[in-house]
């Protein structure tokens, strides 16, 4: 099922589709908030950054979208772009998931434009694209990202070790994800209505034990 990339506005943010041209201006805030988004990038093990191409990474998530398993949109304030929010992994049927991760440049942190964001576009999956369940993995480091799903109200799922390769390593993640029975009238509405239940972003603390213990690899 392919999709159509949409564009999703509100009040303080808009989000439409990532488009080959965008590469230049994505290169220049990437490289200018290079300090405060690189403990967080996705990086490759092999394929070193130096070999990162742009456009070649809009064209590969592009083609993604093509064939419906992405949707990747860049994140607008005033027409001005300030940000990404990319839906990877998207399957329909028996599962109907998919998995989101975003970034935004420092200056507009702490402004609540990416909790919006992404309650934008997890709303038109569940309700437009009749997904069932979206899923946000974060490093425990990152408190800014741990905050939004806070916020929003996704549920603690679980603790995953060395889940994927951020910042030239293997890092752990903790997971959050929502089912669009939790949510009947959109996350948007229960978050911007004051409806988000207390707790249930909450780390268990035999999770918290968890994080605090070295994982132990056999020696090479």
């Amino acid at each position: 099922m392919s999709q159509t990339l949409p564009v999703l506005r509100h009040r303080l943010v808009t989000l439409r589709g990532v488009r080959v041209r965008d590469a230049r201006r994505m290169e220049k805030l990437l490289s200018s908030n290079r300090a405060w988004l690189q403990p967080w990038e996705a990086t490759h093990p092999v394929m070193s950054l130096a070999a990162f191409d742009q456009r070649q990474s809009i064209r590969s998530l592009l083609q993604q979208a093509r064939k419906g398993y992405g949707l990747p949109l860049v994140v607008e304030v005033d027409g001005e772009m300030v940000g990404q929010l990319n839906v990877s992994q998207i399957s329909y049927g028996s599962l109907s998931s998919a998995s989101l991760g975003y970034w935004i440049i420092q200056s507009q942190a702490g402004k609540g434009i990416m909790p919006v964001a992404v309650a934008l576009v997890t709303d038109y999956l569940f309700f437009e694209k009749a997904l069932h369940r979206m899923e946000i993995c974060i490093r425990p480091e990152n408190t800014a990202s741990v905050r939004i799903v806070e916020k929003l109200g996704f549920r603690f799922e679980g603790y995953r070790r060395r889940y994927i390769h951020i910042d030239g390593g293997w890092r752990d993640h903790l997971c959050y994800a929502l089912t669009v029975e939790e949510v009947p009238q959109g996350i948007l509405h229960r978050y911007e209505n004051g409806q988000v239940p207390s707790g249930v972003s909450e780390i268990p603390e035999y999770v918290r034990i968890q994080m605090r213990t070295p994982l132990h690899l056999p020696p090479r």
